[in-house]
């Protein structure tokens, strides 16, 4: 995976990621709608996901955790809002707390995904857009570009295996 390009926009409110692939764009876009290969990229390496609900479709919902080194587990949910297979998809990010309520004082986020063919492969871009100015900061102070640059530095062995 080579990363192209990380973006950071205080205007706009969004951080976006730009990776490029050796593989198609479809297989690219399974990496979003199987909840079993979602789990193993998703996330930094040290965090893994587990992924216990999994509605890949417009309104559709997944829910899932990252176990922390520690142990600790914390919950995320999100909403899909549209997906255009295997081009793009949006959803709604929240934190949960243990019982699966959204967590206070957390930002929720929405997220668009692009995914198109290259002349090597498959471009990526996730694009985030944060609710305010404090929110990105916040989330940013918590780790989430150094989270989402680990996570996509998982895609190009998982991209592999599939291949094989």
């Amino acid at each position: 995976m080579t990363l192209t390009a990380v973006d950071k926009d205080a205007e706009k409110l969004t951080m976006a990621f730009t990776a490029e692939f050796a593989a198609t764009a479809e297989q690219v876009w399974r990496l979003w709608e199987d909840p079993r290969l979602f789990e193993k990229w998703w996330g930094p390496p040290e965090y893994p996901a587990t992924v216990v609900a999994h509605e890949f479709g417009p309104g559709g919902k997944a829910r899932y955790y990252m176990t922390g080194p520690d142990g600790e587990k914390y919950h995320g949910a999100t909403q899909f809002v549209a997906l255009d297979p295997p081009n793009s998809l949006e959803f709604t990010d929240v934190f949960l707390d243990d019982d699966g309520n959204e967590t206070e004082g957390m930002p929720s986020m929405t997220t668009r995904v692009e995914i198109s063919g290259t002349e090597h492969g498959a471009q990526m871009i996730i694009t985030t857009k944060f609710p305010s100015l404090e929110a990105m900061e916040q989330l940013i102070e918590m780790g989430a570009e150094e989270g989402m640059k680990g996570a996509l530095s998982q895609v190009d062995d998982l991209l592999a295996a599939m291949a094989s």
